[in-house]
């Protein structure tokens, strides 16, 4: 599964290239306005037709963009910081699956009770905004032992063949790849920001509240950047939403131009000018595995062949 990495890096493109290489992609679109969105489905339906789902990020306004999904009958929802319960009645009336990112083992059981379809577990290793402390492969069996029989996928950290067969032995259902499908053609990250993710080790990324213009106090990881090691003792300066904030650049989003505030937590997109590497480059540790930029296809089958020979191989040895 591709993660929504966003406001708009995960587009229609990266959705359906995932798609229809056998995979599962989640749209992000978190900004759009409702037509926008309505349009981006269409669109996106019309580059595959195989399931797909759209993530909307609770901290943010997202009632209108839900609906616009339920009325559009989507296959699934995907949430993310907050509790969706009260729109799960609705997806379900509709026909449409729920997924629910969580970090902690707690939050783990408020989704199954709630009635959520897949749980992911997300491991503090991710990239992007992280609501959990635990790495992955220590938090992911707990998850799976304490949801059960709920699907789970396994997010953070994984960027291969190798992380998935891991994964799975670790008893998840599957695995969401963020970081990795950044660096691919279909992605609609900035250039710069690409080339950014290839030269990385797992050693330059950052668990940090810097970006906290907007969105302030929620952990998130992004790359270390010469400016994120300038502020990131100081990040405690950088969490109000203030209006005269210098601008780093501009970007479109949604169809709408608009600037970029210093800290504020918006990863340059294709469109994106002005001072790239003072932007939230979100990373997880697994961009050391990220060397190059590929077709998000070829990924994919690398990563689950690679890990049905691995998987394959360790029965043979048993």
């Amino acid at each position: 599964m591709v993660a929504p990495m966003g406001p708009d890096l995960t587009g229609p493109e990266l959705v359906a290239a995932v798609c229809n290489a056998g995979g599962f992609g989640i749209l992000q679109a978190q900004m759009c306005p409702s037509p926008v969105l309505q349009k981006q489905i269409h669109y996106l339906r019309t580059l595959t037709a195989r399931p797909f789902a759209v993530n909307f990020v609770l901290h943010f306004p997202h009632r209108e963009g839900i609906q616009v999904c339920i009325d559009e009958r989507v296959p699934a929802l995907s949430f993310f910081w907050g509790d969706p319960s009260e729109f799960i009645p609705a997806a379900y009336a509709a026909g449409i699956a729920v997924l629910h990112q969580v970090g902690s083992v707690d939050a783990a059981v408020r989704a199954k009770q709630a009635g959520i379809d897949v749980i992911i577990a997300q491991g503090v290793e991710a990239g992007g905004h992280v609501a959990g402390q635990i790495s992955t492969m220590a938090f992911l069996p707990r998850v799976v032992d304490a949801v059960a029989p709920k699907l789970v996928l396994a997010a953070g950290g994984i960027a291969d063949a190798r992380g998935l067969a891991a994964a799975l032995c670790l008893g998840a259902d599957g695995v969401v790849m963020g970081t990795r499908f950044l660096a691919t053609p279909e992605a609609n990250a900035h250039p710069e920001y690409k080339a950014r993710l290839v030269a990385a080790s797992e050693e330059d990324t950052v668990r940090t509240i810097l970006f906290g213009n907007g969105w302030p106090y929620a952990p998130h990881r992004t790359l270390r950047t010469p400016f994120v090691s300038e502020w990131v003792d100081r990040e405690s300066q950088t969490q109000g939403s203030r209006p005269d904030e210098p601008n780093v650049g501009s970007t479109i989003i949604g169809g709408a131009k608009m600037t970029v505030q210093r800290f504020v937590s918006l990863p340059p997109n294709i469109d994106s000018t002005g001072n790239i590497d003072s932007m939230a480059l979100l990373a997880g540790q697994s961009v050391g595995l990220v060397s190059e930029v590929r077709p998000a296809a070829d990924i994919l089958r690398e990563t689950v062949d690679g890990a049905e020979r691995l998987i394959r191989k360790l029965a043979a040895i048993v």
